[in-house]
């Protein structure tokens, strides 16, 4: 695989996996928890993965689980991510910012 290529992450049987996109050869395979179903959310250097109702922060270039919330008290459902859209998100943030410094300078002059 390249350097820089970005892989694909898939969730499936308890594991996060990440393919190369180009072969679909498997570079890594991370066993996150005994559970069927595994959402995950690729997020620049990590993948956030959802099993069992635990959610798993996982090192995208080599697989190693980073930290682990169990979501005590929520159940053992399906753990959901919003959007995907990180730069959308930014700039959404980035622009109430702006807004906020606008009507504070307004509300002050």
């Amino acid at each position: 695989m390249a350097s820089g290529t970005q892989l694909l992450i898939i969730g499936v049987g308890g594991h996060v996996v990440a393919l190369d996109p180009a072969s679909g050869a498997e570079i890594w395979r991370t066993k996150v928890k005994r559970s069927e179903f595994v959402t995950v959310s690729p997020a620049g250097s990590v993948v956030f993965a959802g099993a069992g109702g635990e959610l798993f922060c996982v090192d995208a270039v080599g697989g190693q689980i980073v930290w682990h919330n169990k979501l005590k008290g929520l159940g053992n459902g399906v753990v959901t991510f919003a959007g995907s859209d990180e730069t959308a998100a930014a700039a959404a943030v980035a622009a109430r910012r702006r807004a906020a410094a606008v009507a504070g300078v307004a509300a002050s002059g």
